[in-house]
C-alpha cells in the first residue's frame, strides 16, 4: 500500500510541474476605439496639482480653474490628511483616510 501512495504523490508532482511550465496562450488586446466626437478633454477642467515642501511636510495643492479646493498634507511621520473646501469660500475642513462621515454635497450650480 505505501508504494501506491508514493506513486500517486509522484504522479501528482509531475503533473503539477508539467502544467505549471506550460506557457499561457495570451493574445494582445485590441486597441480601444477612439472617443466619440465632442468628447475631447477640456484642459481647464483638469485639476492642476502643485507640490510644495513646507518644513518637513509635503503639501499638494489641487486647483480647478485656479480655485484651490483640496490640500493633501503628508507629514514625515504619520498618515496623510486632507483639507477640503466643500463650499468654495476658502473655509477648509480636515479629513483623514479613516473618516467615514457622511457629507452632503454643497456644489454651486449657478451664481447670480
Amino acid at each position: 500500500m505505501p508504494r501506491v501512495s508514493h506513486f500517486a504523490t509522484l504522479l501528482i508532482a509531475v503533473t503539477a510541474s508539467a502544467w505549471a511550465q506550460q506557457p499561457p496562450k495570451l493574445e494582445p488586446l485590441p486597441e480601444p476605439p477612439p472617443p466619440p466626437p465632442g468628447m475631447e478633454l477640456d484642459q481647464e477642467q483638469e485639476p492642476q496639482v502643485t507640490i510644495v515642501k513646507k518644513g518637513e511636510d509635503t503639501v499638494e495643492e489641487y486647483r480647478v480653474n485656479g480655485q484651490l479646493y483640496m490640500i493633501k498634507v503628508t507629514p514625515p511621520n504619520g498618515p496623510a490628511y486632507y483639507l477640503y473646501d466643500d463650499v468654495g469660500q476658502g473655509d477648509f475642513t480636515r479629513r483623514s483616510a479613516q473618516d467615514t462621515g457622511l457629507r452632503v454635497p454643497k456644489w454651486v450650480i449657478k451664481r447670480w
